[in-house]
Formats: C-alpha cells, structure tokens, sequence
C-alpha cells in the first residue's frame, strides 16, 4: 500500500508545478549567490572591507583569506550552475565553521551573537545542495549535451 502511496504522489505531481519549481529554485540560486559574492569581496576589501573602512584580509591568512577565496569562488560556481551541489556543500561548511569558530564563542543564539547570516547561508546552501540548482544551470546544459 504504501508503494501505491508513494507511486500516486509521484504522478499527481504536475509539469507545470515542476517547471515552476525549477524557476523559482534557479532564480534564488542566483540571486543568492550573486548577494554572496559581496560577501567573499569584502574579505579582499571592496565594498567597505571587513572593517567598514576598506581593510582587507591580510593575502594568505587562514582562515579569513582563504575563507573569501572559498567565497568567492563557490559563489561564483553557483551563480553559474557549475558544480553546483559541490560548491553548495563547500560553501555550507564554509558558513558553518565561520559561525562556530567566529560567531558561537560570542553567544549561545545567532541573535546574541550576529551570526544569523552566516547561519541561514549555511542553511540555504545546504538545501542547495540537497535539491540541486533548479533551472537556468551549466550543468543542466553540460548534462543535456551528453
């Protein structure tokens, strides 16, 4: 029974409402990672830098420096579609551990800690990487090819 359960669910699901869930998945996709590479930019000093004043990450320290590079670069690959659920999970353990080594020893709760971006990035990313980049994806060109 339930195997019959499960095979009505798969086929109730309609094209449309699939089509429109791989737009809305890809489209917040890249404006997600597009708002994410802001952040990567600033560990180099755009954007105000880290310091509000234009300072950057001193080139080569760990783990500020190669946190932006992993920014920057994984954000770049999901803004594209490329790779995606790797950059996703890269760029999930990257919020996680800036959350635990940065922001946990200041508070218990995201609130008292602002770490509440670096939270729900990881978060989001690590739905990314579960669900995969929706629509308007590299790879779903590189895979349609093959």
């Amino acid at each position: 029974m339930t195997a019959t359960i499960a095979r009505e669910t798969r086929t109730t699901a309609t094209p449309a409402k699939t089509q429109v869930t791989g737009i809305v998945t890809g489209a917040s996709r890249i404006v997600i990672s597009f708002l994410f590479g802001f952040h990567g930019l600033q560990g180099f000093g755009f954007f105000g830098g880290i310091d509000g004043q234009g300072g950057g990450v001193p080139f080569g320290s760990f783990p500020g420096w190669w946190g932006s590079v992993f920014e920057l670069a994984g954000a770049l690959l999901l803004l594209v579609g490329l790779a995606s659920r790797p950059a996703a999970i890269l760029l999930s353990g990257v919020m996680a551990y800036a959350y635990f080594t940065v922001h946990a020893p200041m508070g218990l709760l995201p609130l008292q800690n602002m770490g509440e971006p670096a939270a729900v990035y990881s978060w989001v990313f690590l739905l990314f990487a579960a669900i995969g980049p929706g629509r308007f994806a590299l790879d779903s060109v590189i895979k349609r090819r093959r």
